[in-house]
């Protein structure tokens, strides 16, 4: 690491930037590094496995059967360029439908598979989907957002495939809708649509959702260079790996970059297989791992807090297991140590250490290496290669050595922009191409990054990103709620941050009142946001919200006053981490 006036780069030596597709770059450049025989993706239910050599002919067809097949069944006509939707939870079709629709040419969306009908009509509109692959058990959802769209029955189905490949149970929602099936093994694409050079550079190839601090979800725009860059430059701060052992866990959803990138397209770098889960629950983990032998599993936070209480930590053969990497949201050292603890009670020597990144940086921009995982506890780690970093105070002058500054970053992973927002991507990238993460770091001699404030005023809940913004907006279409304030408290006994309201009633109840009036706001909500949006840190009644003179929300008066008011919840008293030993 050198330390430059203005900007700290990473001293290892320039990394090529790829010129290619992600299709042409995992399935022919790196392709021959591995037998076509290995396994790359594993269903960890079924065992169902898809070899390297089928995944590539898996997408061929799937980019044949979408661009040929579907029309002919009443379809939608897809192009070069246009954008459809995968709104699903993980499963083994998701490579299947994510590589074959690059292979096509077209653009990803990945929507969040907890998302309302109302929440996925913005993403569907704002990013210019025109066909959506869905799970068979979200079909309603989708059908109810076409239905606000103003989509006809005839318009819905021609714009819906079914993502069941692979699944035991064949049986799909009634209406005649296409399948993944349908369009496997129809034909497949003698040649894949490319994108060399600078149409790499600047072609979009995935859309993700990253929720601003005002306003509704943004549409990042991640380029095909961006994702081989990335994966590149993860590459050589890694741990080091052999393929003909390693297994890696895949319990992240594909739909957040994190899980998109570092388990579907990463592993493939590395000729590791995944083992792809569902959604997250402990048995089912410690059994994977036991079953398939998992050597690494990329986590969040809660994931090591379950590790440490839940019983089938105890109950599975998981000694295979070397190393947790966690992500999306900070890691306290605390419970790293009894993490490290729990599983070291039933014979696994695991390390566990972190990184750091976003939506906008593709993600990854930090990584801590194992070997410093335990002397640099709570790190984000040291830049990767290819990337600047500058730590800047509010008047955008550079920070003191070892101060503290919001961290910009810049280098070949940074987003392209916000979808039709020009607005939002100048202010989130100078013309000289930083990138304002809105966190705020600071910088040890050594070269290593904490994560010590953040300038932005998003809740992390889990690693999902929950925007005040979004949450009041939903809240004053109450009837009866005349202003709001949503703010985010730290919860230790969860891991994480939890979404809470302060709102102000239109008659001014209180006592009892008031408080089953809290409770009728929090039920309503459910209702109307994601899962991820439940206001599970309370809603409390105010008089009047705190504001500026400008009329701004004067969010850290709430923070404060929260502080004090969990102090006397029995439900947010919390004791340190320990691990049940």
């Amino acid at each position: 690491m050198c330390v430059l006036n203005r900007t700290l780069t990473n001293a290892t030596k320039k990394l090529p930037r790829s010129a290619e597709s992600v299709f042409t770059y995992f399935f022919s450049t790196i392709q021959s590094r591995y037998p076509e025989s290995h396994p790359a993706y594993i269903d960890a239910e079924t065992g169902l496995t898809i070899t390297r050599g089928q995944a590539r002919d898996l997408a061929l067809q799937l980019g044949y059967g979408i661009r040929e097949v579907f029309p002919k069944r009443g379809g939608e006509r897809l192009k070069r360029g246009d954008t459809v939707m995968i709104y699903s939870p993980n499963s083994i079709t998701w490579p299947v439908i994510l590589f074959g629709s690059v292979a096509a040419g077209l653009k990803v969306t990945l929507a969040n598979s907890a998302y309302t009908a109302r929440e996925l009509e913005h993403q569907w509109k704002d990013s210019g989907a025109k066909v959506v692959y869905v799970h068979p058990s979200l079909v309603p959802t989708v059908l109810e957002t076409f239905k606000l769209i103003g989509f006809s029955p005839a318009e819905a189905k021609r714009r819906i495939i079914i993502a069941n490949w692979g699944f035991a149970d064949k049986s799909v929602p009634q209406g005649g809708y296409t399948t993944v099936d349908d369009l496997l093994g129809k034909g497949r694409l003698s040649v894949e649509e490319k994108f060399s050079g600078e149409q790499a550079k600047n072609e979009t190839c995935y859309l993700c959702y990253s929720s601003g601090t005002t306003g509704k979800p943004k549409g990042v725009e991640t380029t095909h260079s961006n994702i081989t860059s990335l994966v590149n430059i993860c590459d050589t701060l890694y741990p080091p790996t052999d393929y003909r052992k390693d297994v890696m866990l895949g319990v992240l959803p594909f739909y957040h970059i994190y899980g998109a990138v570092k388990l579907l397209h990463f592993p493939y770098l590395r000729g590791t297989p995944v083992v792809i889960m569902s959604k997250f629950d402990p048995t089912v983990f410690c059994r994977s791992i036991e079953r398939y032998k998992v050597t690494s599993a990329l986590i969040v936070p809660p994931i090591c807090l379950a590790l440490v209480h839940h019983p089938a930590t105890t109950k599975f053969n998981i000694k295979t297991l070397r190393f947790l990497f966690s992500g999306a949201a900070p890691l306290s050292g605390s419970l790293v140590d009894a993490v490290r603890q729990k599983l070291a009670s039933v014979g696994a020597n695991v390390y566990v250490t972190q990184g750091y990144g976003l939506t906008e940086t593709s993600p990854t921009t930090h990584l801590l290496p194992l070997e410093h995982s335990l002397r640099k506890v709570g790190s984000i780690g040291q830049l990767l290669p290819n990337l600047e970093a500058r730590l800047v105070n509010e008047d955008d002058t550079d920070a003191k050595e070892g101060k503290p500054g919001e961290l910009w970053v810049r280098g070949p992973t940074i987003m392209k922009g916000y979808l039709n927002n020009r607005a939002a991507t100048e202010n989130a990238i100078t013309p000289d191409g930083w990138f304002k993460t809105g966190d705020i770091a600071v910088r040890d001699k050594e070269g290593f990054y904490n994560i010590v404030d953040r300038r932005k005023e998003l809740i992390k809940y889990k690693g999902f990103q929950v925007p005040p913004a979004e949450l009041e907006g939903v809240l004053l279409q109450h009837p009866d709620i005349v202003d709001a304030a949503v703010i985010g408290i730290e919860s230790e006994k969860d891991a994480t941050e939890l979404p809470r309201a302060y709102i102000v009633h239109a008659k001014g109840v209180k006592g009892k009142e008031a408080q089953e009036f809290t409770q009728q706001v929090k039920k309503w909500m459910e209702q109307r946001v994601a899962k991820h949006k439940f206001l599970r840190g309370g809603v409390i009644v105010v008089d009047a919200i705190p504001k500026s003179a400008a009329g701004k929300i004067l969010r850290r008066e709430l923070r404060e006053r929260a502080k004090m008011e969990i102090l006397t919840e029995p439900e947010f008293q919390t004791t340190p981490v320990k691990a049940k030993l």
